[in-house]
Order: structure tokens, then C-alpha cells, then sequence
């Protein structure tokens, strides 16, 4: 029987059925990273030249370069991995997603999709926004060593940081999904949100510099500042699901009463 459908007769799956259905779940998102990264194998150039731009724009001309006989070819295969998870993407999300649904109630589910979508779009708009801020970062961290240095880079190195710091930004950027989600349960509230923006901007200020890999503050300062702005979206999203969430409770008891009224009169 398909882990899909199996379920004890109770309704509720069992340990040994969570574990069956986690790597069913697993053994699907193995295998569509594995075939993503075959693909990545054959993009990787197309890729590469994409994540060179920035480098190109401050090192016009400047080719990379290998220390390593091996290095080539081992930043061949972590970028056809790191290709093959994000052509994977959506499959992991869905897989994930189809894993999580079973233990939610149904009030829940319902909000299962935005978040995943809100999520993934934040991640990518993360990970666009350390793209672009990363020729500015290059600059700076090419000058800052002074004009007695003459920067030559790995190929290996520029893609660890690059990546990194799309992962830095694209996990900055989740920061409105989890305050809304804390909202919606009842963990925190807008108001209180709204009182705390002195320690949020020290917080965030912090969480920048922590995660930001190049260290420097170009980089910072892009993170920070859009986190700070997705914090004040974040709380004017929230307050308006929880008001919505009162106005739909007020009907639904106004309705029941109107029944119970209607019972009474019968």
C-alpha cells in the first residue's frame, strides 16, 4: 500500500508508518536532487558565468585561478550539487509539505500552502538581493587590503562565498514568516511587536553581522535593512489575519446563537 494512503484503522498513522512514509519522502527528494544535479553537470559553465558577473564587473578580465589539480574539478561537482538541490526545490517543499500534513488539524492546513509559498519566495528574494549586493561587497574587500595587494581568486572560494551568502540572505529573509507564524499561535503579539522595535533593530542588527559571511558592513547593511522592513511588514500582516481571524470567530457565534434562537422558537 502506497505510504500515501496507509494509515491505521484509527485514523492516525503509526511510528512504524512515520517512519516508512519519512523515507519514502527522503528516497523522493534523493532522487530528484540526483537527476537535478546531472543536469547542474551539463549547466554548470552557464551557471559559473552567471555567478561571475559581479567578479567581472570589478575584476574585468581577470580570470580565476587553481591552486589544485583537483580543485576544477571538484568545484564542478559541489556546484552540480548545489544546482541539482535548487532545481529540486520545489520537489523537497512539496515532499516535505505532503510529510507535514497529516499531523496538522484542518484549521491549520489551510495555512500551510501561503506559508510555504511566502516562504520559498523570500528565499529566492533573498538570495537575489545577495546577488546583486555582491558586487559592491566585492569591491569593498578588494580595496580595503590597500593598492600593495593584488587580489587573484579560487574559483572554488568566490562560489563558497557566493552561495553563502544567498543562504545568508535567504535565511535572513524568513524572518517575517516566523513572526507571523508566532503571532497566529498566539506566542507574541502585534502590539507587543510593535513595543519591542528598539531591541528588533539591535536583534536584527546583530543576526546580520552573525550571518553574513563576508563580514563586511556593505553586506550587513543589506540585510538589516530589508530584515528591519519585513519586521514592520510582518506585524501589519499579523494583525490583520488576527483581526480577521475575530471577525470571522464573531459571525460564526452570531450565527450559532441565531440558530439556537431558531431552535428555541420551533
Amino acid at each position: 500500500m502506497s505510504t500515501d494512503t496507509a494509515t491505521a484503522p484509527t485514523g492516525h498513522m503509526t511510528l512504524w508508518e512515520h517512519l516508512a512514509e519519512l523515507r519514502t519522502r527522503l528516497f523522493r527528494i534523493a532522487i530528484a536532487v540526483a537527476v537535478g544535479a546531472l543536469l547542474g553537470w551539463f549547466l554548470y559553465p552557464y551557471v559559473l558565468a552567471i555567478l561571475k558577473h559581479p567578479f567581472n564587473e570589478v575584476q574585468p578580465g581577470q580570470p580565476f585561478i587553481a591552486t589544485e589539480p583537483l580543485q576544477a574539478f571538484g568545484l564542478r561537482i559541489k556546484m552540480s550539487a548545489y544546482i541539482g538541490i535548487s532545481i529540486a526545490m520545489p520537489i523537497i517543499v512539496w515532499q516535505v509539505w505532503r510529510f507535514v500534513t497529516p499531523g496538522l488539524y484542518p484549521h491549520e492546513k489551510k495555512y500551510a500552502i501561503p506559508f510555504t509559498v511566502s516562504a520559498v519566495v523570500l528565499f529566492l528574494g533573498g538570495a537575489a538581493v545577495a546577488y546583486y549586493v555582491l558586487n559592491p561587497t566585492l569591491e569593498f574587500l578588494t580595496t580595503i587590503g590597500g593598492s600593495q595587494i593584488e587580489p587573484f581568486y579560487t574559483a572554488d572560494s568566490y562560489v563558497t562565498l557566493i552561495v553563502w551568502m544567498m543562504l545568508a540572505f535567504g535565511v535572513g529573509f524568513e524572518f517575517p514568516v516566523l513572526l507571523v507564524a508566532l503571532q497566529m499561535i498566539g506566542v507574541i503579539t502585534p502590539r507587543k511587536l510593535i513595543q519591542w522595535w528598539r531591541q528588533a533593530i539591535v536583534v536584527i542588527a546583530v543576526i546580520a553581522a552573525v550571518i553574513t559571511p563576508s563580514g563586511d558592513p556593505i553586506s550587513m547593511i543589506a540585510l538589516a535593512v530589508p530584515m528591519l522592513i519585513l519586521y514592520i511588514v510582518s506585524i501589519g500582516l499579523g494583525a490583520t489575519i488576527l483581526a480577521f481571524r475575530r471577525r470571522s470567530k464573531r459571525k460564526a457565534e452570531k450565527s450559532e446563537a441565531a440558530a439556537d434562537q431558531d431552535d428555541s422558537a420551533d
